[in-house]
Formats: structure tokens, sequence, C-alpha cells
């Protein structure tokens, strides 16, 4: 019996499939960002509130082969916050909300990446805001479409761990002490 034939057949075999994974490497390096969002809902007095921030810049590095190797980084300007209206616009400027005087920016820095399976990801990292760091995850869903990637995210940002309202606005009764941050990031393929 001859084994040189299916030697070669598994090995012609293995070398297809590196190539299909290779054919599927895909890097994300640019982020468009104005295709890009963040927005927030929160609970104000038992209604639901939808804001955004217009201005920041985002920072990708990702290699759909090896994603624990990714990097990524948000800076937000925080006086481009619109949350519905101008005076509760000018109200978040203050000291007792985001202090822009002082604070004009939040930051976060990723420090990991994990794979989840099916495209989704979590990432961890710090973000800085009000000039108080802390760690935080969220959750990634990547969504490949015609040469850009969609990294659609969402995690909780609990205002109380950054001192976001305080004195009278620190009633969570109020004001919710949880505010789902959303972000969509595009890429395109590199």
């Amino acid at each position: 019996m001859n084994y040189r034939f299916p030697r070669a057949t598994a090995l012609a075999a293995v070398l297809a499939l590196g190539t299909l994974t290779c054919a599927d490497a895909v890097e994300y390096k640019k982020v468009n960002a104005s295709a890009s969002q963040i927005s927030f809902t929160y609970n104000q007095m038992g209604a639901r509130v939808y804001g955004t921030f217009g201005k920041f810049e985002a920072t990708i590095d990702f290699d759909s082969t090896n994603p624990s190797a990714a990097h990524a980084g948000l800076t937000i300007q925080l006086a481009s916050i619109d949350a519905g209206n101008s005076d509760a616009n000018s109200e978040l400027q203050k000291p007792a909300w985001f202090n822009t005087a002082t604070y004009p920016q939040a930051k976060f820095v990723s420090s990991s990446v994990t794979a989840l399976g099916n495209n989704r990801y979590e990432v961890k990292g710090k973000l800085t805001l009000k000039g108080i760091t802390r760690e935080v995850g969220a959750q990634i869903t990547l969504k490949p479409q015609s040469a850009i990637g969609v990294f659609d995210g969402e995690f909780i940002l609990k205002r109380g761990d950054f001192k976001i309202g305080e004195g009278e606005w620190a009633d969570y009764g109020v004001i919710s002490n949880e505010i789902n941050i959303k972000f969509r990031v595009v890429a395109p393929e590199q």
C-alpha cells in the first residue's frame, strides 16, 4: 500500500486551509471619524434620555488573525456633548458635572482584547474622566462590510465612580448612576 498519496493529500489540505485563513485575515488601522459615533442613554426622573458626543478622535490597530495584540484609543472632547437641549449642555460643562474648564477631555486606552468567538470581543482598558482613572470593559461586535469594519460596542459607566453629577445632582433617583455608553467605530480594511 502506498502512503505517499494520502500524506500528499493531507499536506495539500493543510496548505489550502492555511491559505484560506490568510485570505480571511483583515487589518484595521484607521478610523473614519465622520462615520463613527458615541452616544449615551440614562434615566432622568423616570424618562429615558439620549445624547451624543460630536467631537472625538479614535485610534485602532486590529488584526483579525491576532486580536489579542490589538490596541485602541479614544479621546472625547467633553464640550461637544449634546444631551438634547442647550440648557443641559451648558449645565454639563460645570464643575459638578464634567468641569470642562479643568478637564476638557475624557480618554480611553485599551490594555487587552479577548476574542469571544463569532466576531465578538471583550476590550478592557483605562478610562480617565474628570481626573479619575478607572478600569472599564466593553463588549464589541465586529461587522465586516464591503472593505470596512464596523465595531459596535457598549458598556455601563457609573457616574459616581468619576464624581459626575455632584452636590444637588448626586441623587441617583433623579438622574441614574448608570449611563449606558454605546459606540460605533468604522474603519476601512488595510
